[in-house]
């Protein structure tokens, strides 16, 4: 219970307000890209391109304002950027490599376009990509440093 008292502190409700900031700007170039660009007719390349620029637009905003704001982390140098960078790309790609098979065989035989079933990959890839990217932002990105 100790744990969930540590994770579920005043750090995760600033973190879900940055969230909603970078869930604004990111759907906008995801799924303006995806659909209103047409990048849904490039079939799974435009999935990975729409959520890749979702990702590298989100994550200058979210690295930013959770270093600051969420995190209050005062490192400086190269290693908080890579460590960040690396976990936003770890995330990024088990989360939607993950979605991509899930959706596909959840909504197999249901008839739905292929631009409806991207969007709702999306969906869920964003959603486990959550999970994912608070874990590694808290406990390895922008870890507490070690007294």
């Amino acid at each position: 219970m100790d744990k969930l008292k540590q994770i579920f502190d005043p750090t995760f409700f600033r973190f879900v307000l940055v969230g909603m900031i970078n869930t604004l700007v990111g759907y906008g170039v995801m799924f303006g890209l995806y659909n209103l660009a047409g990048l849904h007719t490039w079939g799974d390349a435009g999935y990975w391109i729409s959520s890749a620029a979702n990702y590298l637009v989100g994550s200058v905003v979210s690295f930013f304002l959770n270093k600051h704001f969420t995190f209050r982390n005062q490192e400086k140098g190269a290693g908080v950027v890579l460590r960040f960078i690396v976990n936003i790309s770890v995330c990024w790609l088990l989360a939607y490599g993950l979605a991509q098979p899930m959706m596909e065989a959840l909504l197999k035989g249901l008839g739905l376009s292929e631009q409806l079933q991207g969007n709702l990959t999306m969906l869920v890839g964003s959603g486990l990509f959550v999970v994912l990217n608070y874990l590694g932002q808290r406990f390895f990105a922008f870890r507490a440093p070690k007294s």
